[in-house]
């Protein structure tokens, strides 16, 4: 009764947060936290929500902490976008509570820096002076604090769920505050794999603080519309993941997953779009040798674009990995966007995970 029970709450809030948010919510909010942890997911296309079973899974679906076996596990992750001129960051650590149950938190920064503020260029006699340029940075953060639990009731259950702080900052000129909810559950079935990780369940609230005092002169002579304070909310997101591992020879073995984006934010440039829902399939590959070196691949991101004769062509990104696990340190490696397929730059990315007990 009590599982049921749950499901029902978790669909309930589901519908409920998209029905009160769709008048009032950007199309794109929050969209920071879209890009994906873990060199390992990154290269398959984030392809996770079935069979993440390690740290990383605060961020993919906090009920794949259950598969950690290590008393203690860390990851760091460290990439740049755009010719290096955006940091992405991720940390996080996880600890089992007891037999039953695991603890994570992490941290992610999605940042560019030293941004100049050319407001005073100009002195009092009209001269430049370049000694008035300040810097500042536009920062996102997200602090996260994930919990796991089995279920005894059903073998093979595992439930998970994160509670996320949002920190949002343009210099001091502006910055927003938000939280919110996300829940997943992953289910074992022979070989298969199964997960539902559901984003933002409540609606994610940014409250943003605008110092208008500081650009008012600036934007009232160039016509600009004075920033006010407001509230931003991300609406719900449904992933849906399959997995399965094959095992081709004694040492050699293959895992499949795929996975299913839902969002509810009206229509997407994505394979599937509609006005209540859309839908955004991206699948990954993982071969594996004695499970110490690992080939990965993924493909996702599928959109149409027009071309110069108007005509439309399909793109798609192509992801691509390499990995390797020594005792308890796995160090992984990413690069994003393989044979520029898409609209994206690629991007390097490495992560590096170690186990303590």
């Amino acid at each position: 009764m009590g599982q049921k029970l749950l499901f029902i709450l978790w669909v309930a809030l589901l519908l409920s947060a998209e029905v009160f948010c769709q008048a009032r919510a950007p199309k794109y909010s929050n969209e920071f936290l879209s890009v994906g942890v873990g060199a390992r997911g990154l290269a398959m296309s984030n392809t996770q929500a079935a069979h993440v079973s390690d740290v990383t899974s605060t961020y993919y679906n906090p009920a794949g902490l259950l598969g950690i076996k290590d008393k203690y596990q860390f990851s760091l992750m460290h990439a740049e976008y755009f010719a290096g001129i955006a940091k992405y960051d991720y940390a996080g650590f996880a600890t089992p509570v007891d037999s039953m149950s695991h603890l994570a938190v992490s941290v992610i920064r999605f940042a560019v820096d030293d941004i100049p503020d050319t407001r005073f260029l100009y002195d009092a006699n009209g001269a430049i002076n370049y000694d008035n340029i300040r810097f500042f940075s536009a920062a996102d953060y997200a602090f996260m604090l994930s919990y796991a639990r089995k279920l005894r009731q059903v073998p093979g259950l595992d439930l998970g769920a994160n509670f996320k702080i949002v920190h949002r900052s343009v210099g001091n000129f502006a910055n927003a505050w938000g939280f919110g909810l996300d829940a997943g559950a992953q289910y074992r079935r022979n070989k298969w794999q199964f997960g539902v990780m559901l984003r933002d369940i409540t609606g994610t609230f940014n409250a943003w603080s605008h110092n208008s005092e500081l650009v008012i002169d600036v934007y009232t002579q160039t016509g600009n519309e004075i920033p006010e304070n407001s509230v931003e909310i991300t609406l719900p997101k449904a992933i849906l993941g399959i997995a399965r591992r094959f095992q081709l020879k004694e040492k050699i073995g293959l895992l499949t997953a795929l996975d299913l984006d839902f969002t509810f934010d009206g229509k997407r440039n994505v394979p599937v779009s509609g006005d209540l829902a859309s839908l955004d399939p991206h699948i990954g590959l993982e071969i594996d040798y004695n499970k110490i070196v690992f080939l990965r691949s993924g493909l996702g991101k599928i959109q149409q674009i027009k071309t110069f004769d108007q005509s439309r062509e399909t793109i798609f990104q192509l992801d691509f990995g390499v990995g390797i696990h020594i005792k308890k340190i796995t160090i992984d490696y990413a690069l994003t966007d393989l044979g520029d397929q898409s609209d994206a730059l690629y991007s390097h990315v490495f992560s590096i995970k170690a186990g303590l007990n």
